[in-house]
């Protein structure tokens, strides 16, 4: 049997449709312009000609890129963030999550930690205690200072938690008639059952790691311990020296097809280029993650 579609639902197919391709090229375009200009010559790039397509195409940009040291090191600071933070986020948001998806029978003060909870994520105690504390806890200046103070992203635990009370409770009552403990049926159950869910927590405890720049800048004194995006924030923000700094022959050499400009789009793609690998391998879990525990069954 064919449903018949309406003369005005088939106009709003497509003024929608393409309302949204002009959106999206829209957002592509600038990352398309910055792709262009990293492959191009550093004479093309100041001319101002280089639109969508490189022009006198090279790599040298990218090939400063990768040898630079500064680079290099904020690169790995980042990616360490990344490894530590996304772990520490992910066991305490589900241990966080789990009980407090439970009824008041089950756990009678579940509503005073949801709110607990949830006015932090409204209200925050300001820059200058949070400062001030993290510098009193002696984290300045470390790894730690990046990851310990987002350790618990209160988002996630609400997403999460709300996750959780879609499940069917008879599985968990299943498992504790076998002699399940409330770990076992939260490790061995609940977490099998809540991979979308935690896919698209994760990936958004990941953008949210690697795309941060403002705490590196507050918290690390010495510009070594930078992250990625804090490091390219002074880059962007300032014309790079270090490109006439103690140059080798080699590197001299190197300078007659890279310029400022050209390096600092190269830059910026390779700090793009891993979130734009990982959403595809997370993108069927995304809308599925996010509409399973939006309403209670």
């Amino acid at each position: 049997m064919r449903i018949k579609t309406a003369t005005g639902d088939r106009i709003f197919g497509i003024v929608n449709g393409t309302f949204f391709c002009i959106l999206a090229l829209l957002c592509l375009l600038p990352l398309v312009n910055v792709l262009a200009v990293s492959f191009s010559s550093s004479t093309a790039a100041s001319a101002g000609i280089v639109t969508l397509w490189p022009v006198n195409f090279t790599l040298k940009s990218y090939q400063y890129a990768i040898a630079k040291p500064e680079f290099v090191r904020s690169f790995t600071v980042s990616v360490v963030r990344l490894l530590l933070g996304v772990g520490i986020n992910m066991v305490l948001t589900i241990v966080c999550a789990y009980p407090l998806s439970k009824d008041r029978k089950a756990f009678g003060a579940r509503g005073f930690y949801v709110w607990f909870f949830f006015i932090t994520m409204i209200f925050s105690g300001g820059l200058i205690p949070w400062y001030m504390t993290i510098q009193t806890l002696g984290l300045g200046n470390s790894i730690w200072a990046l990851i310990l103070p987002g350790a618990v992203p209160v988002f996630n635990v609400i997403l999460l938690l709300n996750f959780y009370r879609s499940l069917p409770v008879q599985l968990e009552e299943s498992a504790y008639m076998d002699g399940a403990g409330a770990w076992q049926a939260l490790w061995k159950i609940v977490v099998p059952l809540s991979t979308p869910a935690l896919a698209t927590i994760a990936l958004f405890s990941a953008v949210g790691h690697w795309n941060s720049w403002f705490d590196g800048l507050v918290l690390m004194s010495d510009p070594k311990n930078y992250p990625l995006q804090s490091y390219l924030q002074t880059v962007v923000v300032s014309r790079d020296m270090t490109l006439y700094q103690h140059a080798t022959k080699e590197q001299l050499e190197m300078l007659q097809s890279v310029s400022d400009r050209t390096t600092k789009a190269a830059q910026i793609f390779i700090a793009t280029l891993p979130i734009l690998l990982a959403y595809p391998f997370l993108q069927r879990y995304f809308v599925k993650g996010l509409t399973l525990g939006g309403v209670k069954g």
